[in-house]
């Protein structure tokens, strides 16, 4: 039984085309191209192929030719050509009191026993002194290069 028919219009049948044989998108794009083109069981479409054959051909998994299949019967072609945006929104731990309070922190002396802060030292530390819950110490080191002070970058002579 087949789960999802892919029919295409003559009009998407020539985008479709035109898409493969220019070369200038995304891979990924083009690969769903040909696998739509391959699947079309419309009154243009000459021969269709099997699932195992594109899949061999192609050098991908039947389950991306029935993801690609899914995505275009349910959400039209735009989505099967390009996939989903991503939904989820991540909440911004780093606002701007925060980055000055460790800005600062950063550029003054470090702790007794080290030569510098690291980042590690500097995530530790502003956690202990209650600027914020918790923070990684990637999260420190994009907001330290967001900033254009570097107190290490100087060089003698």
């Amino acid at each position: 039984m087949k789960k999802y028919v892919v029919t295409l219009t003559k009009d998407e049948r020539e985008a479709l085309e035109g898409l493969a044989a220019k070369g200038k998108h995304k891979s990924q794009r083009i690969l769903n191209a040909l696998i739509l083109l391959g699947c079309d069981e419309g009154e243009s479409q000459k021969k269709r192929s099997t699932n195992e054959e594109m899949a061999c051909v192609l050098n991908v998994s039947m389950r991306k030719i029935d993801r690609v299949k899914e995505r275009f019967v349910v959400e039209g072609l735009e989505v099967a050509l390009n996939g989903r945006r991503g939904s989820r929104i991540y909440a911004k731990k780093a606002d701007g009191d925060f980055e000055s309070h460790l800005v600062a922190l950063s550029c003054s002396q470090p702790p007794e026993g080290f030569a510098r802060w690291s980042l590690r030292l500097l995530a530790d530390k502003v956690v202990e002194l209650e600027y914020i819950d918790s923070v990684s110490h990637e999260t420190v080191r994009r907001v330290l290069k967001k900033t254009k002070s570097n107190p290490g970058g100087e060089r003698d002579g």
